[in-house]
Formats: C-alpha cells, structure tokens, sequence
C-alpha cells in the first residue's frame, strides 16, 4: 500500500508555483492577485479561507479578504461581485461557500466572470471541462487529477466508481475519470445516495473517489484488493481528545488500507492539494489575462 500524500505533492506544486512567480517578478510583470470573499462567521469557512490568503503568501501572490457580515443581502453580494469582476487589479476570486439562507448561490456562481472564476464553478467553466476544452477545473476534483498522475496511477481502462454527486467534487469527478487522456479513459460510475446495492458495485471498482461527507462509510468489505481509494470526505467526530473533535474521512481507514494499493489519508490527502489547484487556477488566470492583453 502507498500512501497519495497530499501534503507532499502540494509543497511541490507551491514551489513550482514560486519559481513561476520569481520568473514574473524578474521581468518586472504583475504578480498574480486572488480574493476570497466571505459572508457570515463560519468557523470552519474561516479557517479555510484564512490558509487560503496564507498559501497565497507563501507562493508570492498577493490576495484580498473581503469579509461580509451575515446580514449581508444578495444585492449588496452581487454589488461587490460586480466590483471584483470589473476590478483590473484581481486575476481571480472566489465566493466561500454556504452562503446565508437569504442568498441564492446559483445566482452568485452565475455573477462571477468566468475568465476570473478560479473555483471553476460557472456553467461556462464547467461547460468546457466536460467538452474537454481549456478552462479552471474545480479545485478538488483537480487535485485528485494532480495526485493520480504525479504518482503514477494507472486510470486507462480501469473502472472508477464515483461516490456522491455534488457539483463541486463527485459530478465534475466522474466527467473527467472518464475523459480522453491521463488521468482518464477509465469507465466511470458515479453513485448517489438512491444507488441500489453499492457495496456490490464498489467491490468491482479499480478506483473508488469517496465524497460523501458520512464518517468511515467505505468499509474494507466493500473495496476488492488492490484497488485505489480516493477520500474527500472531511467530517469533524468528537472524542476525548484536547480538541475535543477529530477530523475524519468517508473511508475506514484502518481496515481499508490493508487492501488498497494505494489510498489518501485524511487529513493530510485530498485537502492540501484543493488549496494548491486554486492557486494553479490562479496563476492560470493571470497568463490568459496577459494573453488577452
């Protein structure tokens, strides 16, 4: 069994990522700039957005924090949207998601420009990658690609069994497992909370993606030998612990390991490469910008 450690992988691609700016920096052009905006006082939002602004300065970047308070209304949100877009100085930005009962996210994703929507969320965005054209991938089913292909795993012909749907990690994840190229030209099927007898289509699985948010749903009885387990799940689980909380993945780890080939631990797997992905998104923002001017 080999480990995907997502820690590693994404120190790599921030230093590459460093040295791109230092090259940027050298021939005196602007370094890229992200902004993150976010509505309300989540912990776990702020958190995330708070490594985001500090991955931001490790690679040399530079990045606003636009914060909201919760009272925020849609008006005032697609105000500032409309700002970001129209603001030169910002290559790419993101909206922290949930958002407050009073906003409509679809209306908000539908606002972002997609030429700086680096979380890849807009219809246009998503549209491409399914069309396999040149476009921001969302972040996480990005880093899962970066991750199978810097560590070699072998997706041709294989069968891929994508667990859960959403729109941010298990639906863009089972449109580009099943795209011509590497990661890809595997055969996909994506499962969901009315999928009949799973464990019996997981069993057949050479890779399974797990993105279900459930703790140790993915138990050893239903991964054959062998196979590559891909864990996005992120659940907080209380225990006696000084925190008071671990963090815990959809796999059950342990068990799972025994069998799998090779398998991300959580933390420390899918996690740190999301973080990574938006800032190749990024930088990927500010080249086509320099092409378009």
């Amino acid at each position: 069994m080999q480990l995907l450690d997502g820690k590693k992988v994404s120190d790599d691609i921030k230093n590459e990522i460093t040295a791109e700016v230092q090259k940027m920096k050298e021939k005196g052009e602007k370094v890229p700039h992200l902004a993150a905006v976010i509505v309300g006082n989540d912990g776990a939002s702020l958190t995330y957005v708070g490594s985001k602004v500090k991955a931001c300065e490790r690679v040399g970047f530079e990045s606003t924090l636009v914060k909201m308070p919760s009272t925020t209304s849609e008006t005032e949100l697609l105000k500032k949207i409309q700002q970001l877009n129209e603001d030169d100085n910002i290559d790419g930005f993101i909206v922290q998601l949930p958002l407050p009962d009073q906003i409509d996210t679809q209306k908000v994703l539908m606002a972002i420009d997609p030429k700086k929507d680096v979380d890849g969320f807009h219809p246009e965005n998503f549209g491409k990658m399914a069309l396999d054209m040149t476009t921001f991938i969302p972040a996480t089913p990005f880093g899962i690609l970066e991750l199978l292909e810097r560590y070699g795993v072998e997706t041709k012909g294989k069968h891929t069994v994508v667990i859960g749907r959403s729109h941010i990690v298990g639906r863009p994840m089972s449109i580009l497992m099943g795209r011509k190229g590497f990661p890809g030209n595997s055969t996909v099927t994506l499962t969901h909370s009315y999928t009949k007898n799973i464990a019996q289509i997981t069993t057949q699985a050479d890779i399974i993606i797990t993105a279900l948010g459930v703790p140790n749903y993915l138990k050893a009885e239903m991964v054959k030998d062998d196979a590559v387990v891909i864990d996005v799940g992120i659940t907080r689980v209380n225990d006696d612990s000084e925190k008071g909380y671990r963090i815990t993945g959809d796999v059950d780890f342990e068990f799972v390991s025994k069998k799998a080939s090779f398998i991300t631990p959580v933390p420390g797997g899918v996690g740190p490469m999301t973080i990574a992905m938006l800032l190749k998104n990024t930088l990927l923002a500010r080249e086509q910008k320099l092409l378009r001017d």
